[in-house]
């Protein structure tokens, strides 16, 4: 993706881009990734003229983000969108059962395609879809990739029919994980360490050109 001068960047999703956020200053970023994010690019190109938003909420599924894509992203005019979400819908299915993974992912698909064409149809803004990851005990990841691999592919297949840009996560924090303990990149498995969150923004950072 390419950088031009002036952009307004909207970070959005649920708690892994909420990280605490003062709900009452619009300018607060947190204290993730989109903060680490903003530092670097505003440090680094002070020249840009650069606007970051940060409208993360913990405990939001996509349908949720549904409700409030008009005040929190529409209303805004941002001319970038950078989406995470999806944990939050795998650990309902997980944790309720209420219908089939294949009725829960088709719900996933139709929600998701909703942000990112309306996203399309009324703002003019570049897309960047973030792949959502999970890092659990081993008698616990299967069952959690089970909910989740089909959901990168979903993603990953939308990224591709909006023409938006797409980052991987997942193989990045389990191969971290793997290397270094899960503790030391998520605190519970889902909610990333700073050690984490830095490797959000440093894989967001390295998806940008500047022009």
């Amino acid at each position: 993706m390419k950088l031009d001068y002036n952009e307004t960047i909207l970070f959005i999703g649920d708690s892994i881009t909420d990280v605490d956020r003062n709900r009452e200053d619009k300018k607060d970023l947190g204290k993730g990734y989109p903060l680490l994010t903003a530092a670097h690019l505003l440090e680094s190109y002070p020249e840009r003229h650069l606007t970051f938003i940060n409208r993360g909420i913990s405990g939001d599924k996509v349908v949720d983000l549904i409700n409030r894509w008009k005040e929190d992203c529409i209303e805004i005019k941002p001319t970038v969108i950078s989406l995470l979400i999806g944990i939050n819908d795998i650990w309902h299915s997980i944790d309720k059962e209420t219908c089939t993974i294949q009725e829960s992912l088709d719900t996933f698909e139709f929600y998701y395609r909703i942000l990112v064409q309306t996203a399309k149809e009324h703002t003019k803004a570049k897309i960047i879809l973030i792949e959502p990851f999970v890092l659990k005990d081993p008698d616990e990841q299967s069952l959690w990739e089970a909910q989740l691999n089909p959901r990168l592919k979903i993603i990953r297949r939308l990224a591709k029919e909006y023409n938006a840009d797409y980052l991987e996560l997942a193989d990045k924090f389990k191969e971290y994980g793997n290397k270094w303990g899960n503790h030391s990149i998520t605190n519970d498995g889902v909610h990333p360490t700073l050690a984490g969150h830095s490797l959000i923004s440093k894989t967001w950072l390295e998806n940008l050109e500047m022009n």
